[in-house]
């Protein structure tokens, strides 16, 4: 296939690697999907549960929480979105919801002992699905 130059300043090569990516970002995250569902967690569930145990290293006293706002940005969802998953999460026991104290109109997310297993016992499947798809 020839590379073209098109309008907008991109090329039809360009406009191929961008529908390959997306096609790759489909393949893992159905994989992803299908296969933590025997964790009873979705990406987006897994995702949030990951980032607040790495919180726990960068934590003194190891304590696993996060800015709700800060973690849409790393799991890259909107706000609403989310406070969706978060709020998942918190049905199953998994995070806790608190009040930031310096901020009344920041919340907190931590990760429950519950919640740290399940991310635990899901990871290796995680990493699995990872080194298939792009190892």
């Amino acid at each position: 296939m020839s590379t073209t130059k098109l309008e907008s300043g991109t090329t039809t090569a360009d406009v191929a690697e961008w529908r390959n990516l997306l096609a790759r970002h489909a393949a893992i995250s159905c994989a992803l999907e299908r296969e933590l569902q025997a964790y009873e967690l979705g990406v987006s569930e897994y995702e949030v549960l990951e980032r607040l145990a790495e919180a726990r290293k960068s934590e003194p006293g190891g304590v696993c929480k996060a800015r709700a706002q800060q973690l849409a940005g790393e799991v890259h969802l909107s706000q609403s979105a989310l406070s969706r998953v978060i709020a998942r999460l918190e049905k199953a026991g998994l995070v806790e919801r608190a009040m930031c104290p310096e901020d009344r109109r920041g919340i907190f997310v931590q990760l429950t002992p519950a919640g740290a297993d399940r991310q635990r016992q899901a990871e290796p499947t995680h990493r699995s699905v990872l080194a298939e798809h792009l190892g």
